[in-house]
């Protein structure tokens, strides 16, 4: 009767590899799915210790040793979905999912009304959070928050210019804004204040001295909109600024005005810089000018970087970080539980998580816009699939044969 036995213990196993095999073949276009291989040992019976047998010993089949998942990495396959994440190397998500902590591979995200990011089992992204636009340092659930970004009121402003050597010089009188008679050059760039109401910030030069070895001097005038004394406020910087012979700018090439508004925003004082600014035989310009200040921006798209940084997009223009995504390793990942719905569990097996930002050691990038495919090669599977099924089909020819065997025992 053992061959009977010997050709069930394969029927058994290759029924699992079946199973196995199926499983592989039924997910191959599931999200972070990763395939599994049936591992099978021989069995013998025991026997007694540091007796060896005399004429050799005969197996009582087999038997399935584990079911191992491959965590090798999948393709990745871009998708329309900012949120959609993919991972590129080692380590897993960490989501809150009904209060139990569990790990994926699947990275295709989402909003719930509450703006929090999910799954597609609603289980809450773990990341770092964010205030104000700094990392917390604080673990907890991702949230992307819906409301306007405040405005800041413009406090520098940086203007490089060129002004052109060749002007003539206007000596003993006052820039007037209303006298373009008065300055040689203007440039009117756009600033705010604390309530992100525009204002317009206008800017005049007056070549006050003649060309000589020692260079040329500019006298600089200002107006500006929305102010408290009426529409348009005007003055001149304290320091006019100094170019040497060879048309750089001296210092200090700065200076400051201040500026109360109309519209009950608190008054500003706005410094403006003139570095790299040059006195060139070549026509009035700006060359760049930078501020720190926007008005009110109202959220418009989100992004994520390879280190997992989510960052909100602005319709001002800015942006700003709301958190970042970690990813968490294990030491032996084939530890695992598999949950179901993409998800594992740690277990004493696996070892301790080990959590940080994408990128770190041992912890692969993150793609955004992305998802990593099943890494189940379906070719693969297709012809295992036809090796499992002969290898059931030849142990119930076992089973048949030894089936004829004890017919013809029995007709004696």
């Amino acid at each position: 009767m053992g061959a009977f036995n010997i050709a069930l213990s394969g029927l058994q196993a290759a029924n699992s590899n079946l199973q196995v095999l199926g499983n592989n073949i039924s997910n191959a276009s599931t999200v972070g799915f990763k395939s599994s291989n049936a591992q099978f040992s021989d069995a013998y019976a025991a026997a007694m210790a540091n007796a060896a047998p005399a004429q050799g010993q005969v197996g009582i089949g087999t038997q399935v040793q584990t079911v191992a998942q491959q965590f090798t990495q999948g393709n990745i396959q871009t998708t329309s979905n900012p949120l959609d994440v993919a991972i590129n190397g080692n380590g897993f998500f960490q989501f809150n999912y009904n209060g139990s902590t569990v790990y994926s591979r699947n990275g295709q995200l989402q909003l719930s009304s509450g703006g929090v990011v999910v799954d597609g089992n609603g289980g809450q992204l773990i990341g770092i959070q964010a205030q104000n636009g700094a990392l917390t340092g604080a673990n907890g659930p991702l949230t992307v928050s819906q409301n306007a970004l405040p405005p800041q009121a413009t406090s520098g402003l940086s203007l490089g210019l060129n002004l052109d050597s060749i002007n003539t010089p206007i000596t003993g009188t006052a820039i007037n804004p209303n006298n373009p008679s008065t300055y040689n050059y203007s440039t009117t760039t756009t600033v705010y204040d604390s309530l992100g109401t525009p204002q317009l910030l206008t800017t005049y030069y007056q070549l006050s001295s003649a060309n000589s070895t020692s260079g040329q001097v500019w006298n600089v005038g200002y107006s500006a909109t929305g102010t408290a004394s009426g529409t348009v406020a005007s003055g001149t910087l304290a320091t006019p600024l100094q170019f040497n012979s060879s048309g750089q700018v001296q210092p200090p090439s700065s200076g400051t005005v201040s500026l109360q508004w109309a519209d009950g925003a608190a008054p500003s004082t706005l410094a403006i810089n003139f570095s790299g600014s040059t006195n060139y035989n070549s026509a009035n310009a700006v060359i760049t000018a930078n501020s720190n200040g926007y008005g009110v921006g109202q959220l418009s798209g989100l992004s994520i970087d390879p280190g997992g940084n989510i960052f909100a997009r602005y319709s001002n223009g800015q942006s700003q970080v709301l958190g970042q995504i970690t990813l968490t390793r294990f030491p032996d990942n084939n530890g695992l539980q598999n949950l179901g719905n993409n998800y594992w569990a740690q277990t004493y097996v696996s070892g301790q998580p080990l959590s940080g930002s994408p990128g770190s050691t041992n912890l692969g990038v993150l793609q955004s816009g992305a998802v990593e495919q099943s890494n189940v090669n379906l070719s693969q599977s297709l012809v295992n699939l036809i090796v499992a099924q002969q290898a059931y089909q030849a142990n119930a020819q076992t089973i048949k044969t030894q089936n004829a065997v004890v017919q013809t025992l029995l007709s004696l």
